[in-house]
């Protein structure tokens, strides 16, 4: 049996969509990996698996390109919510989507559905919910050392863990240094996703993103998410601000309850199906 993906993008944070009702391959953690290399594969951020069908409502399982598995994405949540709309599982203007970090609001903002707003969810600071390791407390502005620097880190999740670290200056080779360090550092018993963030005014804001089990990306929802989170935490910016980002922006609201909202477009790219040697070799592992 054929096997075919097909590839979309959000801001450059590109992803495979694999749909199990249309094809007959067990995903698993080596598999996930040859499909995302970028020189012996397909090469993608990620992989969404999906749709399944959890509580009669249906969900999406989100593959790091290391063969783990995320919680959460807002660039995978558009893009899957995208796909849905394209190969006519949803006809509905709004709905509600599964991850492994909890429910997700979708909201098609035109009849492509390439644009898309989406409430992800609500942001907790405090440290058994990110998680942190210490006593209970939220984690504001506390010091932390990667790699033998300290660093003024805010920690949150929304359903998945985020590091945000304010800086005047933030650039690809940063976040990356950092990140290879703070992601597996022991503050973080789950790992992290980190953000270095750059506040140009009330109502904008710039991040660099190093994704747990991805690294470098050009894009993260959720990370826009935390950094607009932490940024109107510290009383930096307004509730509402435009996140840059190298691959683009994305439209962040926080509302009263700390819930977030993500607005953004999503791009569809190509149906791409694998040859018969290939897919032996997926196949095999």
């Amino acid at each position: 049996m054929d096997i075919t993906l097909e590839r979309y993008h959000g801001l450059g944070n590109d992803y495979l969509v694999y749909d199990p009702n249309k094809n007959e391959l067990e995903l698993n953690e080596e598999n996930v990996k040859m499909l995302c290399n970028r020189n012996m594969g397909l090469g993608a951020d990620g992989i969404l698996e999906g749709p399944l069908m959890e509580e009669k409502q249906m969900a999406v399982r989100i593959w790091n390109p290391n063969g783990s598995i995320a919680e959460k994405s807002g660039n995978g949540v558009r893009i899957f919510a995208k796909y849905l709309k394209d190969a006519g599982y949803v006809q509905k203007k709004h709905y509600t989507m599964l991850t492994d970090g909890g429910e997700v609001e979708i909201t098609y903002l035109n009849e492509e559905g390439s644009r898309l707003k989406v409430s992800m969810g609500k942001l907790s600071f405090w440290s058994d919910e990110i998680p942190v390791i210490g006593e209970r407390r939220q984690v504001i502005n506390e010091d932390m050392v990667f790699g033998r620097t300290l660093y003024p880190a805010t920690c949150v999740s929304i359903g998945n863990p985020h590091c945000v670290i304010p800086m005047q200056e933030i650039s690809e080779p940063l976040v990356c240094k950092i990140g290879r360090e703070s992601e597996r550092a022991r503050y973080f018993p789950n790992h992290i996703n980190t953000e270095l963030m750059n506040v140009i005014d009330m109502n904008n804001i710039a991040i660099e993103t190093y994704e747990r089990g991805a690294g470098y990306t050009m894009a993260n929802g959720t990370g826009a998410c935390a950094a607009a989170g932490v940024a109107y935490k510290l009383g930096l910016t307004s509730n509402k601000v435009i996140v840059h980002m190298p691959g683009g922006e994305l439209q962040v609201e926080i509302g009263d309850d700390w819930e977030a909202y993500m607005t953004g477009d999503v791009f569809y790219v190509a149906a791409v199906k694998l040859s018969s040697e290939f897919v032996e070799m997926l196949r095999a592992v």
